[in-house]
């Protein structure tokens, strides 16, 4: 096998096809040719590996234009160069509309014929990346197994072989020991707490017990009762939980890996549930469809109208009008955009704000052309999207506005008396917000500094020239911007009650009605990012609903040594510090493989009866659980601003992702141990000591 491209030369003159498939093949390609469209389309439709296919306008019976229409009508992403010794400008117009990459007159020169092959075969494989297909290339078969982005066989097989370890080997003891232990009621200190469906759950039933019950046909045990019926419905349970579980790591494995499109593994996850009976069909719907799905669709297509418009630069001269260099960006910019984001969602400010840095980047990058950009330029815009992304994550703990995982553990906390208010809250969590901000444009600064170039990058300068570019603001843009206002008032006062899907879709409807967007932007939005938060959201449900969620924590808790929780671990050093360190660790680790809120749904109710009974205030468990929560730097999963950043990091016209999981496993474990440096030493050991409380 080979790497060389595969060119196919359809032509019915055998003077002219044969000798040209041998100069060609004596380049370097490898070449087949055939006489006629019939044969032609039948070829391609046989051989998955043709690249390009050079192809005669004039032909007897299919001729060019038929034969042409026939390709691109089931193989799109093959690249076709019109060849004729009759043509015209009309003609070459109406077969560019048809699809064809090149349109050249007989005859054409061996040097500008291989050139354009080459062109076309580029293009192939950027039509490839913008369908989300797998390039194909002829190599060995242990070099097929490896696979490329969106088809890596062995990732597949590997997934695959999890999955069916989960399902079918015996459940571990300890699972099913937790799934048979009953609600002790008001007295219940056990792990039960930990569940999601705590509060609905009578005393005395157990988890197994209310999973079969409020989850519809999801475990199955047989007609009899008594303690035999218990063990099996505590077995089948605990085979979904297991299932669950390994359904998490190998969704984590396809994601990070790109096994297949991020999209199918969403849909991976829909049909494991179905097939192992995880819920009823309705409640996998309902997990599939949660708030935040809805959020993330509306605000892809309300992001794309602020684009279309050219809103985003209207902004840009606003928000970035005082950074003039690296320097401001990183250590004035950032700080003043987390602790924003301590009051505003992530999600909302991120929507604004990184297309801004997308128009920033492409003039940084390439000015006038409009080819791909070079790698080096690239790493600008991974330090844009990130440093936002991080910066967004870590403005969390600011305040309880800041994202439902506070929310979690202040109903968590008010189980056990000890609810903050809004402003004690913003006390022990505001201080942090700034600190790790700066900690995080260190870094990027270091790392990015003698990269990219741009030591002195104006960004403001560059914003201003965009926008002047665009003339005076028109009605379009006014609409828009009152809009996006009205949504952002709505999420700020109402969120309580309409949620966060019910106001940009309310956007959505008054933007139409206004004329300013119509429905085809709805269908032209990357719907790979909403089937992937959408799948994220079930894997939290399911994960919480069996009971894995709870047994996951329980299991991190029990590693931990008693010397760090009793405080005398490092000669007492941490003192009774080392109980919340744990707990944020667990949190952290956790919330990097499900979603914030649900991590602290999961450990929180385990760690703060935990500090009740080391002589704790709740609130140093519960602050240091919550402010974890949101260190999900490392996966596209772990946060809806995760996602909206890398799927606005993709070239529109390569279809190449331009920030990749990669870069997000990369610097976000760098980032990840810098806000637990920062939690810890700042913090915890800190300012929260000299604060008590």
């Amino acid at each position: 096998m080979s790497n060389r491209l595969k060119i196919l030369i359809v032509d019915d003159e055998a003077e002219f096809r044969v000798p040209l498939a041998e100069r060609l093949s004596m380049r370097g390609f490898e070449v087949q040719h055939v006489g006629g469209g019939e044969e032609a389309v039948r070829r391609v439709r046989a051989d998955r590996d043709i690249d390009v296919v050079l192809l005669d306008y004039r032909m007897p019976g299919m001729d060019g234009r038929a034969t042409l229409r026939e390709i691109k009508s089931f193989r799109p992403e093959i690249q076709v160069i019109m060849l004729t010794a009759y043509g015209s400008v009309d003609m070459a117009a109406e077969l560019g509309k048809m699809g064809a990459f090149k349109f050249m007159s007989k005859p054409v020169r061996l040097d500008e014929l291989v050139a354009a092959v080459r062109a076309a075969a580029i293009e192939k494989t950027h039509d490839l990346a913008r369908q989300d297909m797998p390039v194909r290339k002829h190599r060995r078969w242990t070099d097929r197994l490896v696979g490329s982005h969106n088809l890596r066989p062995a990732v597949i097989l590997a997934g695959v072989a999890i999955l069916l370890i989960a399902y079918l080997a015996p459940p571990p003891s300890g699972l099913v020991a937790l799934l048979q232990t009953p609600k002790a009621g008001a007295a219940d200190d056990s792990a039960v707490r930990a569940y999601s469906e705590y509060r609905d759950m009578p005393p005395g039933r157990t988890i197994a017990a209310h999973y079969r019950e409020a989850f519809g046909p999801a475990v199955t045990t047989g007609p009899s009762g008594g303690p035999d019926r218990e063990r099996r419905e505590s077995e089948s349970a605990a085979r979904r939980a297991s299932l669950m579980i390994g359904l998490i790591f190998t969704a984590a494995l396809f994601w990070a890996s790109g096994a297949v499109p991020i999209g199918i593994t969403a849909v991976i996850v829909a049909v494991v549930m179905y097939l192992g009976g995880v819920m009823g069909p309705d409640r996998i719907a309902q997990a599939f469809a949660k708030d935040s799905v809805v959020f993330i669709f509306g605000v892809l297509v309300l992001s794309r109208v602020i684009t279309r418009t050219g809103l985003d630069r209207r902004i840009a001269m606003l928000l970035l009008m005082p950074v003039r260099n690296l320097v401001l960006l990183l250590f004035v910019f950032l700080p003043l955009f987390a602790m924003t984001c301590s009051f505003i969602s992530e999600s909302i400010l991120i929507a604004l704000m990184m297309p801004l840095f997308v128009t920033v980047y492409r003039q940084v990058a390439d000015p006038g052309a409009a080819g791909l950009p070079p790698r080096a330029d690239r790493r600008l815009l991974v330090m844009f999207a990130l440093m936002l992304c991080y910066a967004s994550n870590v403005g969390g703990p600011g305040s309880p506005a800041a994202g439902g995982r506070n929310a979690v553990m202040i109903g968590i906390l008010a189980d056990y008396g000890a609810a903050p208010t809004f402003m004690q809250w913003v006390k022990y969590g505001m201080p942090f917000v700034p600190v790790a901000a700066l900690a995080v444009g260190l870094y990027f600064f270091v790392v990015f500094r003698g990269k990219i170039g741009t030591a002195a990058l104006d960004v403001a300068s560059i914003a201003r020239r965009s926008s002047q570019r665009l003339g005076p603001m028109n009605r379009d843009e006014y609409a828009t911007a009152g809009i996006f206002l009205l949504v952002i008032l709505l999420w700020m006062f109402g969120g309580e009650r309409l949620g966060m899907g019910g106001p940009v879709l309310l956007g959505l409807v008054l933007l139409n009605v206004m004329g300013v967007m119509k429905w085809s932007e709805i269908t032209k939005i990357h719907w790979d990012v909403v089937f992937l938060y959408a799948g994220a959201s079930a894997l939290g449900k399911g994960l919480a609903v069996t009971g894995g969620a709870v047994y996951l924590a329980t299991g991190f808790v029990d590693l931990l040594p008693d010397a760090l929780l009793d405080g005398s671990a490092f000669g007492g050093l941490l003192g009774k510090s080392g109980l919340p360190i744990a707990v944020s660790l667990l949190t952290g680790v956790v919330t990097n493989i499900m979603s914030d809120g649900a991590a602290v749904a999961a450990v929180g109710p385990i760690t703060v009866p935990m500090a009740q009974s080391a002589g704790l205030h709740p609130w140093s468990v519960g602050f240091a659980t919550a402010f974890a929560s949101s260190f999900p730097h490392m996966l596209i999963i772990g946060t809806p601003a995760n996602a909206l950043v890398y799927i606005m990091c993709k070239d529109p016209k390569t279809g190449r992702q331009l920030v990749t999981q990669g870069d997000f496993l990369r610097h976000g474990a760098a980032v990840f141990i810098l806000s637990f440096i920062v939690l810890w030493a700042w913090a915890i050991l800190g300012y929260w000591r000299w604060i008590g409380f």
